[in-house]
């Protein structure tokens, strides 16, 4: 199950720009494009906390949401204006996002101790977006709209799958508790009283502003530049990803969250560096640099602050909190980033050129911003480490 699902996301969503680009869209439209999974972001909670949870099996609502989203982004693979694709894919993302969270919840309800089985499952996932950029990057398809309908097949078996997982029923709640107000964590606000957590907020959601560059336009990059394979080249990132969470209980009890957090900022912006100086010559090693440099961005950054926002908040409140979180970085901030990521590429773009953008121009704008961040979250950002919060995030971690 958690092969398919991410590989189902990885097939299609790596290479996205690159086949917009084929289709003469421009950059905004492409980061718009690829922003619909920002957007559906911010409604699935809706989906999850007031539908899902309450009223239907969690297998049973993944097929129906599996199939119904692999027919919806074949019917965009097909469509070759800007109105109707997008519609259309923002209506598959509709689909699509609700699933990572019940994909995760049917996977809780059936572990005796989460904490030690979920991280072997979870990292089928990774193993199953690396093998959708290999499968797309070998065959050459990144210019097509091959990758689309293979993941709109893998979606539709994997639906077909969902029906024989073990049966998970509705968590039952049928109380009034479940409300906008709580779906959304917006109980978690009085953890805003606290200065250090305002400004962890404030800096996660500006941080994933510069942080969509690499998202939607990374992939139509490396390809543009002539780098060969590009999407198999990619999978590099996720690789790294894996080896860096390896060493995330270790790092944090050397380190400290302050510093991770640090560190991941600073390697988004010398990552962007590496690509603003790169090419496919003698400059390849720094584009490989940028790729593997993911473990770091993702696990120091990412992780990182579920881990702080874990510790910070108190019992009752962490799931609001994290959920506020994910709506306000993956959801606002990444609607945004994408958004003005594709007016950025434009403001870049050539006439008439072998290269159809000045990309060293264009990676400097988020290198700069992600700098920028990470000197006032330096300087405004307070954490007192304690042992306590080593071992327990240490714990989360794994």
């Amino acid at each position: 199950m958690m092969f398919l699902q991410y590989f189902v996301w990885g097939a299609w969503f790596v290479p996205l720009g690159t086949y917009l680009g084929t289709l003469d869209f421009s950059g905004e439209q492409i980061g718009l494009a690829v922003g619909t999974t920002a957007v559906a972001a911010m409604v699935s909670p809706f989906f999850v906390g007031m539908v899902a949870d309450r009223f239907f099996a969690t297998e049973r609502i993944l097929a129906v949401l599996h199939i119904a989203g692999g027919f919806a982004l074949a019917a965009a693979s097909l469509q070759t204006s800007f109105a109707s694709f997008y519609l259309i894919l923002l209506v598959y993302a509709l689909f699509f996002m609700p699933t990572l969270a019940l994909t995760n919840s049917l996977s809780f309800r059936h572990m005796s101790d989460p904490g030690q089985e979920f991280p072997a499952v979870r990292v089928l996932g990774t193993i199953g977006w690396i093998a959708a950029g290999l499968a797309v990057g070998f065959l050459r398809l990144e210019a097509t709209a091959a990758p689309m309908q293979i993941a709109a097949s893998a979606s539709m078996l994997l639906g077909l799958f969902c029906l024989v997982l073990p049966h998970t029923p509705p968590t039952g709640r049928t109380d009034t508790s479940t409300t906008i107000h709580n779906i959304l964590g917006l109980d978690s606000l009085q953890l805003l009283k606290e200065r250090s957590f305002t400004i962890f907020v404030v800096g996660s959601f500006l941080i994933c502003i510069p942080l969509q560059f690499y998202y939607a336009f990374a992939n139509p990059f490396l390809n543009e530049i002539g780098v060969d394979n590009a999407a198999g080249k990619m999978t590099l990132g996720q690789m790294s990803e894996i080896g860096f969470m390896l060493l995330m209980p270790w790092l944090l009890i050397r380190l400290g969250v302050k510093k991770l957090l640090l560190i991941g900022m600073l390697a988004w912006t010398i990552r962007y560096l590496l690509f603003a100086y790169g090419n496919p010559g003698a400059g390849m090693w720094m584009l490989y640099g940028g790729i593997l440099l993911h473990g770091i961005c993702y696990d120091f950054f990412f992780v990182t602050g579920q881990i702080y926002v874990d510790k910070k908040a108190p019992p009752n409140l962490r799931a609001a909190a994290q959920g506020f979180i994910a709506f306000v970085t993956l959801g606002i901030g990444g609607f945004i980033g994408t958004w003005l990521s594709g007016r950025i590429v434009d403001q870049y773009a050539l006439v008439g050129e072998s290269v159809a953008h000045q990309w060293s121009n264009i990676w400097i704008v988020p290198a700069a911003a992600a700098f920028i961040v990470l000197v006032l979250f330096a300087v405004f950002f307070v954490h007192r480490e304690t042992p306590s919060s080593h071992a327990s995030g240490t714990s989360f971690a794994t």
